[in-house]
């Protein structure tokens, strides 16, 4: 992996400006909107950047002021982002779908001096709204049927204004962001980050995956969440391509497929949902023969791409969770092959990656250019590069907790192999102890059920009993399948699981719960990462019953 010149890296602003002028009638934005793309080439959405960026300078905000941004993905959200950059301030994104009293902390903490209020769901607007204070400052971007929102209009707002003709330039140096962390576990504290982070990630992350003008992104995760805003944002303003944007959870598969993404980014309970989808309609037997038939398994991997609206895909990516070794192989059998990159919100997603020709599945890949790794005494995985954090806002004990010499410390648990691959082996924080007092790392455990089609999400747990059982939720399939052939078949995972398990860690016993885990429902993170604490809190009580409860598989009744 080449070392990158600091000197040559452009902010997203200048790589904008670039292409803006390179290639100005080039289609950059699909987005659709009552079933109806809308586009926008690079030329007209600079229009409405410059058209927003006067607008802001108008209200005379000190420069390097904070604006608030909370909306779902749309193509109004990178040309807010655009316009904070370009009339010099700095960017706070806000989940689209956290509480009143997150919203209220956020602008509070943030000192923001503005607020952009996007695409929403009602129910979750009619949530967040309550965490406005009184006379904020605020602007809609209309477009997208919020209802009850008195605030002015992004278009009325931005037809004030003649557009800025000037290329306003931002230093590397400067902030660009402050993103305030979903947090498992605890208030969120807001990531510092500065130009040259992302200028240095997406330098590397488009040449390594040689990104062009010609690729095609599909953006549906979370802008607020650093993966996302850095590949489907940052990364598409440095190579000059375009993006669609989805319509709704209901219109995903049918805007998927009509993006036809050439780059694509999923967590990996999404790439479970596609190859539980797939096993939906062929049995894993009725699959293996197929794809063992030559000319036959051609066919049905071309066809199996094709219903994932992945025929067109180069580069798939994952990150933010653990992923098993198992659902990359059965993805490398249909011709998807996935690269897991490790990141986090604070270093810019940026420490280690799977890249052509370096993949080595089971690991989150090698120390990337720039960046220094140490597994400290602990076990602990701690990162020192460029794209770090500046610190966490307002939290000089925190920032010092997080950053020893230099280094933050992840959170993470992991070695370092012969080759120079990292492999996470567990969450620091993650781990509990039993009644016995016998430490449990639940990831490597979780992870090893990965085949069973029938399981949907797994969460370890133990606290309080002698040994942990674990909490399943079911896949689409398993829920449609009878309950003695799924008992079976969570019997036979666990007769497989444990002999690979020390004594301590083996598993008394599995519960299949009745509720699903969703981010509305406060057991998933906006990303779909478990809240164990969450679910703890939900389940806790229970425990003891079901881990006396005869036989070694348990329904939540």
């Amino acid at each position: 992996m080449a070392e990158i010149d600091i000197t040559q890296l452009k902010t997203p602003l200048d790589n904008f400006y670039h292409w803006e002028k390179a290639q100005p009638d080039k289609l950059f934005l699909f987005q659709p909107i009552d079933d109806q793309w809308h586009t926008f080439t690079y030329a007209k959405f600079g229009q409405e950047v410059r058209k927003m960026a006067a607008a802001i300078d108008a209200k005379g905000f000190p420069k390097g002021s904070h604006i608030a941004l909370m909306s779902k993905n749309c193509c109004h959200w990178f040309m807010c982002d655009l316009a904070i950059m370009m009339s010099g301030h700095v960017s706070v994104p806000i989940y689209p779908n956290v509480s009143g009293d997150t919203v209220k902390y956020v602008l509070e903490h943030s000192e923001a001096k503005l607020l952009f209020i996007g695409k929403l769901d009602e129910k979750d607007w009619g949530v967040m709204k309550k965490g406005i204070p009184d006379g904020f400052d605020c602007i809609d971007f209309g477009h997208y049927s919020l209802p009850d929102c008195p605030h002015p209009k992004w278009d009325e707002v931005g037809g004030l204004h003649a557009p800025i003709t000037e290329n306003p330039s931002r230093d590397l140096d400067e902030i660009m962001t402050i993103i305030y962390t979903s947090g498992t576990t605890g208030v969120p504290k807001g990531v510092v980050q500065n130009f040259l982070g992302s200028a240095y990630a997406a330098d590397f992350f488009r040449k390594s995956f040689s990104i062009t003008p010609e690729d095609r992104f599909f953006s549906y995760l979370p802008l607020s969440h650093i993966a996302e805003r850095m590949l489907t944002e940052i990364v598409v303003l440095s190579a000059g391509a375009s993006v669609h944007y989805v319509q709704s959870l209901d219109t995903f598969k049918e805007n998927m497929a009509e993006c036809k993404p050439t780059q694509f980014l999923a967590v990996p309970r999404i790439w479970t949902k596609f190859m539980n989808g797939v096993q939906a309609k062929f049995s894993s037997s009725k699959l293996n023969l197929l794809l063992s038939i030559p000319i036959v398994n051609n066919i049905i991997r071309k066809k199996i791409r094709e219903a994932l609206g992945l025929s067109h895909v180069r580069n798939c990516f994952t990150g933010a969770a653990p992923i098993a070794p198992s659902l990359l192989t059965w993805f490398d059998r249909i011709g998807v092959i996935i690269y897991e990159i490790y990141g986090m919100t604070e270093n810019n997603a940026y420490s280690h990656a799977n890249v052509p020709g370096e993949r080595k599945i089971g690991t989150v890949g090698k120390t990337l250019p720039g960046v220094e790794t140490k597994i400290s005494e602990q076990g602990e995985i701690c990162i020192k590069g460029v794209s770090n954090m500046v610190e966490y806002y307002k939290e000089p004990g925190k920032t010092a907790e997080a950053i020893k010499d230099g280094f933050l410390l992840t959170g993470d648990k992991g070695e370092i192999d012969s080759e120079g691959y990292v492999r996470i082996t567990g969450r620091v924080k993650d781990m509990f102890k039993t009644a016995k007092g016998k430490y449990v790392a639940p990831n490597p455990i979780e992870l090893k059920f990965a085949k069973n089609e029938y399981i949907e999400q797994i969460c370890v747990v133990g606290p309080g009993i002698p040994r942990p059982i674990a909490l399943i939720e079911l896949s689409e399939v398993g829920s449609k399948t009878d309950r003695g052939v799924v008992s079976e078949s969570l019997l036979e995972s666990l007769a497989r699981v444990n002999p690979e398990l020390e004594h301590h860690e083996q598993l008394q016993k599995i519960v299949v719960v009745k509720d699903k885990w969703t981010p509305d429902n406060g057991l998933l993170t906006p990303t779909m990462k478990i809240k164990r604490g969450s679910i703890d809190e939900k389940y806790q009580t229970m425990y003891d019953d079901w881990y006396e409860e005869n036989g070694e598989v348990a329904w939540e009744e």
